[in-house]
């Protein structure tokens, strides 16, 4: 089987070793304070945030699954990933969503609760339940990622992928216990600057691959049997393979996702690179900055799947050949697993001697002499799996050296994702249920003892599951589209209700992810038809919102002290009709044009963002009237940014204060 060269090696081994060594430098920093360790002591340049943050949003396994739709779809794939990859609750954050939750000088979002609800014995039930919800996200976010790491890592490299996958997971938690927020903040840097190196170095290849728009849709149409390969417009009926039958109505498919991100980006924003921020400027600026250089990512991957269509082109001249290797292979062991499907044809590819003579002979029937190369592209269900096109175009596609280059990025992609989930979800479990309800008086260094064991506790959960996952994009589907909608209705009722309380939250977040991961485990048993995610969306999100709504009429309301605090301090808008009463004309005229300018910001935002994205996926295909259809749009949205955004930003002054009236909650 075709492998990497040693010097492709030696580069992925240097990089490795060079971030676990910054980790290490950074130890001492990070452990002078529990600020120092989460937030980097709240001094951390915006620029700095902001390309952490595009590592953040930058992981592998969803450059793997919107690779392969875009693979499947061409440029509009894109409306696919309107459920979490085009990161459509960025432009909240950036509007008002980050300074928001900046404003409160708290250290986690769920340390914000009792800044929001005051110090009760019901708000700390309240902080348990969301860290435990917290933690759970994070399991099975870190699921997601390690099934997409070992399909990368099968077709990459000669050995077990579970056991690579561990060995890289297990260098990612050292340094992130290590460094803290610094680590994770400093090494996202350093990994954001070679992921759009190589961002455009793929994007380049690909386009001198292709003649013309018009060649390149006929040879996807012959792979892909889609006939508007090129084409940048949805529609209501577009041809997929078996398994991803479900999104065959992509206009509906689209209108669900984006409805799924307008109400999730409605609550977003309680993250630790807002909290980190040194003012309410530099969290607008850190988000404009995620957003353009997350926009690198779209090339890369519209780059990957050109160079993929090709590749498959060159690979399967003969298209049933992935269907009867897939049928050889099922009949071989009778017993095989979605889960463990490309574990066990990594293993044949790469090691055809421990099996037997005859299924290496009839593989090499099937797919000719390099059936090695071939066989890890055959899905479970008999088709090229379009989640393995990426690492195969790696493999086959990319010259010796720059291949170790792009590796590097695609596992800073991975790194910098876990790093940053990992680093917000010890700060959950240290500041929310170790400090809260275990051991209150305990020292910075048993704090920060405890952050280590709560990583590597997460990390190992996030492992096993992850391995024996079926798909990456069943995963995702599942987690965006139902685990997180089932407590979706408390982070948005929380901003904009004044009545909301307590009970809300508990109402509104607790039988949701319940039901939710109930039906995860039995929807991994192969028999039971998985449900689909428009479903699975709308009946999570009634039972969210109805949880809340209940749970809080049937709750006595926060005190007023307590919420005119918050109100006055976070200057939201919404339902708050009794505090803004109290608010005098001049901060009432003052509050109405900064929350007019904000509301203004979000859709110039989105359709700025949207077309951002499409553009440059449009140039690499070579569609050059779409291109300059596109244009406009996004023009009209960066001036509707400017106007509303960009004039009214704060001036640059010195980094504001935390209110000090915020700190009398915590």
């Amino acid at each position: 089987m075709h492998h990497l060269h040693a010097v492709d090696y030696g580069i992925i081994v240097f990089y490795l070793l060079a971030t676990t060594v910054i980790g290490l430098f950074l130890t001492r920093i990070a452990s002078k304070s529990l600020d120092h360790y989460f937030l980097g002591n709240r001094r951390m340049s915006w620029w700095l945030l902001g390309v952490a943050g595009m590592s953040n949003w930058f992981d592998l396994t969803g450059t793997m699954i919107i690779t392969s739709f875009l693979y499947m779809l061409g440029p509009r794939g894109l409306y696919i990933e309107f459920r979490g990859g085009a990161v459509l609750v960025l432009p909240f954050m950036l509007a008002f969503l980050g300074k928001w939750h900046r404003r409160s000088g708290c250290m986690t979002g769920i340390e914000w609760n009792v800044f929001r609800y005051g110090r009760t014995t019901e708000v700390d039930v309240v902080r348990l339940v969301s860290a435990i919800i917290a933690v759970a996200t994070t399991l099975f976010s870190l699921a997601y990622l390690v099934r997409g790491a070992s399909l990368f890592f099968g077709i990459m490299f000669p050995y077990d992928p579970r056991m690579v996958t561990i060995f890289i997971v297990g260098l990612t938690a050292a340094y992130t216990m290590a460094a803290g927020f610094y680590g994770v903040v400093i090494t996202d840097m350093i990994q954001g600057v070679i992921i759009i190196i190589s961002c455009l170095i793929i994007a380049t290849m690909a386009w001198f691959m292709v003649p013309s728009t018009q060649s390149l849709a006929a040879t996807a149409a012959e792979v892909t049997g889609n006939m508007q390969w090129t084409s940048s417009l949805p529609s209501t009926h577009t041809p997929m393979p078996k398994g991803y039958e479900i999104y065959e109505n992509l206009i509906m498919s689209a209108a669900f996702y984006f409805l799924r991100n307008v109400i999730a980006g409605l609550g977003v924003g309680g993250e630790s690179r807002y909290f980190g921020a040194r003012n309410d400027r530099e969290c607008g600026l850190q988000s404009l900055l995620q957003g353009i250089t997350i926009m690198f990512r779209w090339p890369l991957m519209a780059g990957f799947a050109v160079m993929g269509i090709y590749l498959v082109k060159d690979l399967f001249s003969d298209p049933a050949a992935a269907s009867q290797a897939a049928t050889l292979i099922h009949q071989t062991f009778p017993d095989i697993t979605k889960g463990v499907w490309h574990d066990v044809t990594s293993q044949i590819a790469n090691h055809p001697a421990n099996y037997s003579a005859d299924l290496i002979a009839k593989l090499q029937t099937i797919l000719g002499p390099t059936w090695n190369d071939k066989l890890s592209l055959v899905g479970f269900d008999g088709i090229v799996n379009p989640e393995q096109v990426l690492p195969a175009v790696l493999l086959n596609k990319v010259p010796m050296g720059l291949a170790g280059f792009i590796i590097v990025a695609m596992l800073a992609a991975m790194k910098g994702s876990l790093a940053g989930m990992v680093n917000g979800t010890s700060a959950f479990f240290v500041k929310d249920i170790y400090q809260a309800w275990i051991r209150p008086d305990a020292s910075i260094r048993e704090l920060i003892a405890a952050s280590w064991v709560s990583t590597g506790a997460v990390m190992l959960g996030g492992l096993l599951i992850g391995l024996s996952a079926g798909s990456i994009n069943a995963i995702w589907g599942w987690l965006v589209m139902s685990f997180t909608v089932g407590s979706i209705a408390p982070t948005l009722l929380r901003l904009y209700w004044w009545r909301f309380n307590c009970g809300g939250v508990i109402g509104g977040m607790v039988v949701g992810p319940v039901l939710s991961t109930i039906q995860f485990f039995l929807e991994k048993n192969e028999y039971i038809q998985p449900t689909p995610e428009w479903v699975s969306f709308c009946v999570m999100t009634v039972i969210s919102f109805v949880g809340a709504i209940v749970g809080t009429l049937i709750s006595k309301p926060v005190s007023i002290d307590v919420l005119r605090n918050f109100y006055r301090i976070t200057k939201p808008f919404g339902w708050w009709k009794p505090l803004w009463a109290e608010l005098s004309p001049e901060e009432r005229k003052a509050w109405r044009k900064e929350h007019y300018n904000d509301l203004m910001t979000v859709p110039f935002g989105l359709l700025g963002q949207v077309t951002m994205f499409l553009m440059p996926m449009q140039l690499v295909v070579k569609s050059y009237a779409a291109f300059f259809m596109t244009l406009p749009f996004f023009l009209v949205g960066a001036v509707g940014m400017w106007w509303f955004w960009w004039r009214n930003l704060p001036p640059a002054e010195p980094d504001e204060p935390l209110v000090e009236g915020v700190q009398l909650h915590l």
